[in-house]
């Protein structure tokens, strides 16, 4: 399905392509990142580097870049686009990696997740006790990097990076809690606090990535701000567009089996928004909030097609497009509010675009 997000985002066909882009912004941030991993105890440095892919359990070297490297790519490039220098662009790409793989380390503890990109989970392949301290490491590695950078920035992205773990937290307990909350009814999860789950728990870090490096270089606040802001809405475009692949994704290209969140009875933004519709929608929510409500702990495939035909037809996969398009517009209009280099602006874009404009 082609989605609708502005052309405002669409790749400057003068700029490297965003696979070249994250290929830049990872060779420029790994030796950083390396040494700082290097300075842990070794245990506790191998299954760091074995959560980025750097080594197999044991530490032999391994061929791997431990993802695409998206938020330390959004660091880089927004320090760049706001004239930060190559020093504080790094070290916020740093503190920003640190802090969510850190994130995924203890998600996957929560979630249970047994494998992640195609390997054990460093919980499973180490045991959930030393996957917690490794992850305590990376955090504690996190705010030294950003104390260590000289000038009057480090306090002020120390700071940030504190406020964006403070709401990072907030979202994963709000998340944790849906769980346990009906499909219907009173007490039921409403689109409304899913956004605000969604800007805590995936918007935070980005928004943190947007304005570190700007933050580190002394740049004035109302800088640092839009950049925050502007991540903030990124990262929740992001996850809604995450929830339609959820739902729709082709496992070719995500990886992850189809409906794989219908069967693990996930309250992401199409079934939330499908349930609350209301006019012509209203007949096939109120035959999805039926289905949901009687269906096992583990649907099957029958009624997972059936799960995700109510949700379109209800309209929830349309106002999840919607939704990311109003975040994707805010990211825009938060850009244009800046006097941002030329160059590291139009990678941003093309950046941005790439991320929403996945198979969908």
């Amino acid at each position: 399905m082609t989605t609708t997000f502005p052309e405002l985002l669409g790749a400057d066909e003068t700029t490297a392509t965003a696979g070249e882009i994250l290929g830049r912004c990872r060779e420029l941030v790994r030796p950083a990142l390396a040494d700082t991993v290097g300075r842990l105890h070794p245990w506790v440095a191998e299954m760091a580097a074995y959560s980025f892919g750097w080594c197999d359990v044991g530490g032999t070297p391994a061929e791997g870049s431990g993802g695409k490297g998206v938020r330390q790519a959004l660091a880089v490039l927004c320090a760049e686009a706001a004239g930060a220098s190559g020093e504080a662009a790094v070290a916020g790409a740093v503190a920003v990696e640190l802090v969510h793989t850190f994130s995924l380390l203890h998600d996957d503890i929560m979630d249970g997740d047994q494998t992640r990109r195609t390997r054990p989970t460093v919980w499973k392949a180490y045991g959930t006790g030393p996957a917690v301290l490794a992850g305590d490491a990376l955090f504690a590695l996190a705010v030294e990097a950003l104390a260590g950078v000289d000038g009057a920035g480090a306090a002020a992205a120390v700071r940030q990076l504190s406020a964006a773990l403070g709401d990072l937290v907030r979202g994963q307990a709000d998340d944790l809690l849906f769980e346990s909350r009906p499909w219907t009814g009173p007490e039921a999860v409403g689109p409304e606090e899913y956004r605000t789950m969604a800007e805590h728990k995936t918007g935070a870090l980005l928004g943190c990535a947007a304005a570190l490096g700007a933050a580190l270089a002394g740049a004035p606040e109302p800088t640092v701000a839009a950049l925050d802001r502007a991540g903030r809405h990124m990262g929740v475009a992001f996850q809604v567009v995450d929830d339609l692949l959820g739902i729709w994704g082709d496992p070719a290209v995500t990886g992850k089996p189809v409906h794989r969140d219908l069967r693990q009875r996930k309250k992401t933004f199409p079934v939330l928004a499908a349930l609350s519709a209301r006019g012509p929608g209203a007949p096939a929510a109120e035959r999805l909030a039926t289905l949901l409500e009687e269906s096992s702990e583990t649907p099957d495939d029958v009624t997972t097609r059936r799960a995700a035909a109510l949700i379109e037809q209800a309209g929830g996969r349309s106002a999840a497009l919607e939704e990311a398009d109003r975040h994707i517009a805010a990211v825009e209009t938060c850009l244009e509010s800046l006097s941002l280099a030329p160059r590291a602006s139009a990678e941003l874009r093309t950046l941005l675009g790439f991320l929403v404009r996945r198979d969908i």
